[in-house]
């Protein structure tokens, strides 16, 4: 009994270090420019991906760039975006089951209202949308204040910030990856259909990424 008790708790252990070592040695999902598709925008300093960087240019409309070799249906995205502070146009965020061009949804931010005086502002600078039936004008007119939310204690609009987005059938949860407090939980506006994702920045928006792990 003492034999199989041992081998059982060390069999135990030795599983807890192998999931450790495993969600530790998570590395980069890397941006390789010949696995990307962009649409309606264009990778603004491509010699950045040697960096981890990817940076999208300000076009009219939104913009995605699709990750082709990532796939993903649920569990949680960590991942880092830069937007700027300048009012209306700085819109940044992930989009998710993407099943086209303009069939997807999203979380965005919108960096601007971060630190804005004005606390209706403020409440509105984390977006959850679902195109084209959810755009965000919809859903503020129609059911305001469910599926935006304020950004406590925010970054600086002009830097890196850290998110990390729980997905699951039913729900989507927008954490601050560094303090692990949970910034907006809405439900979900469709079923899943798609395990394609794509970086996405909104009209008149540029944007920056960096890394991206899928836990």
């Amino acid at each position: 009994m003492k034999h199989l008790f041992n081998n059982s708790v060390l069999g135990i252990f030795a599983t807890c270090i192998i999931m450790l070592v495993s969600c530790e040695n998570k590395e980069n999902i890397d941006f390789e420019l010949d696995k990307i598709e962009v649409v309606n925008r264009e990778i603004s300093n491509k010699a950045e991906l040697n960096s981890g960087i990817l940076s999208l240019n300000a076009q009219k409309g939104d913009g995605l760039a699709i990750l082709k070799h990532v796939e993903f249906e649920s569990g949680t995205i960590s991942i880092d975006f830069k937007g700027e502070d300048v009012a209306g146009k700085s819109f940044v965020g992930l989009a998710f089951n993407i099943q086209n061009d303009s069939t997807y949804e999203a979380v965005y931010f919108r960096p601007f209202n971060f630190e804005s005086l004005k606390k209706l502002s403020r409440e509105h600078s984390i977006q959850y949308i679902y195109h084209p039936d959810f755009p965000w004008k919809t859903l503020r007119t129609e059911k305001e204040g469910v599926f935006e939310s304020e950004f406590i204690n925010p970054p600086n609009p002009d830097d890196w910030f850290s998110i990390e987005l729980t997905i699951n059938p039913k729900e989507v949860i927008v954490t601050d990856a560094p303090s692990g407090e949970i910034l907006m939980k809405v439900e979900r506006l469709t079923n899943h259909v798609s395990n394609s994702i794509a970086l996405w920045t909104g009209h008149n928006s540029k944007g920056s990424f960096r890394n991206l792990k899928i836990h």
